[in-house]
């Protein structure tokens, strides 16, 4: 990893003997100027600081939310896609330039020694991240760290979620049973018409290949696809679940309690999100307390949340959300995403994308939960995606996809 900025490092700190993976946290915060400390979770004694100056850091940050397809000043979700395509997404040169840009800002040059100096002894690092809002939308995985090497070529990358989320009292995380049931809410159907299909129909889809192969394990809407489920039957089959598969919509708001998952509830069903037409949302905030007197929900310890900006809690200034929300109640490991998500009817007709791009996104992501190490799956699939893309230039492999996708772990408190 390349970096020529001070403070100079002090590499006794990553001497140590290792018991197992050398990790270290990283958290940001907003004031002003940005601010970093990171401490190695073997030496906590230690910390390490930063200051970084506004006007730096900002120039790269502003650049990639114009390459992200989240749509921004009045856009609709067609228009953001093609300027995303248009911009550094679109084109390798280009997005390894930003990609550069983004970890010469942020990864200070004593951590990037420190980090060099493992991956010299042959230990692999993995770098918990709690990001501040500003730096809610980049993706750590896919930052170019040196000539052709990305930041998942050199370390495992995680979200920390808020000490006080992640070390809550009571919070207990919820058994996990590798051959358990998987709820799986495959593009449910929402009343209203409002919020169109994210997957196509076809039983040599990705997504059918992928109900198939959960078989009896699986519980969710029937038919599989496309059916109906409401907040009342999925509450109570997370009950027991093991693993939550969720791919459909997601709208973000104010604030992170009030960001909605898209299920089959009509306006009349008691919630704290407001209704939008003939239907009301799933809020994070019925997760996380509960609505109509019934209490938190109980979460799986494995989600994955397939949504356009479903794991944006920490662009918020309360970093709370959907992500934390699942934490707080039972998950350890929550795949979500940072940006908008394109479908494979966007992709074709805005890039002349014929494979079914999502719908092979949305079985990495579930065979990536169903590993023993979800972090480390997912992490190997991405580097997959950042290899095709640098050799093919293919707009299938563009880091508009795979970098979208972020990894947030969270072991029961004392773990």
């Amino acid at each position: 990893m390349e970096r020529n900025r001070e403070p100079q490092p002090d590499l006794s700190v990553v001497r140590a003997d290792f018991e197992g993976q050398p990790r270290v946290q990283l958290k940001f915060v907003d004031a002003g100027s940005l601010y970093l400390t990171w401490r190695w979770e073997h030496a906590p004694s230690q910390p390490r600081a930063i200051a970084m100056p506004r006007e730096l850091v900002q120039p790269a940050l502003d650049e990639l939310d114009d390459a992200v397809p989240s749509p921004a000043g009045g856009e609709d979700v067609r228009s953001a896609l093609q300027r995303a395509f248009a911009g550094p997404l679109g084109d390798p040169e280009r997005e390894a330039a930003l990609s550069s840009k983004l970890a010469q800002t942020l990864i200070p040059f004593a951590l990037a020694a420190e980090v060099n100096h493992l991956l010299e002894r042959g230990l692999r690092p993995h770098l918990r991240v709690q990001v501040s809002p500003s730096l809610g939308r980049v993706p750590w995985e896919a930052l170019l760290v040196d000539e052709g090497r990305r930041m998942v070529h050199e370390a495992d990358v995680s979200m920390l979620p808020p000490a006080g989320v992640r070390n809550a009292i009571g919070r207990k995380v919820s058994a996990y049973d590798p051959a358990g049931v998987v709820v799986a809410v495959l593009d449910p159907k929402v009343p209203g018409g409002m919020l169109g299909r994210v997957l196509r129909e076809g039983a040599d889809s990705p997504v059918a290949e992928l109900v198939r192969r959960l078989g009896e394990r699986r519980r969710g809407a029937d038919p599989a696809i496309g059916g109906s489920i409401g907040r009342g039957r999925l509450r109570g089959l997370l009950e027991d679940a093991d693993r939550l598969l969720y791919v459909g919509h997601v709208s973000s708001a104010r604030h992170g309690l009030d960001v909605r998952l898209h299920l089959s509830d009509g306006a009349d069903i008691p919630g704290r999100a407001e209704p939008i037409g003939a239907h009301r949302p799933l809020a994070a905030s019925d997760l996380a307390f509960g609505s109509n007197d019934e209490g938190p929900w109980r979460m799986p310890a494995r989600v994955a949340l397939i949504a356009c900006e479903s794991g944006g809690d920490q662009r918020f200034a309360e970093p709370v959300g959907l992500v934390s929300a699942m934490v707080r109640h039972g998950a350890e490991h929550v795949t979500a995403t940072r940006w908008t998500l394109p479908t494979d009817d966007g992709l074709s007709a805005v890039a002349g994308i014929d494979e079914p791009v999502f719908a092979s996104t949305v079985s990495a992501i579930d065979h990536a939960q169903e590993q023993p190490e979800p972090i480390l799956a997912l992490a190997a699939w991405q580097r997959d995606q950042a290899e095709r893309w640098a050799a093919t230039g293919s707009n299938a492999h563009s880091p508009l996809m795979w970098g979208a996708f972020t990894a947030t772990w969270a072991p029961a408190p004392g773990q």
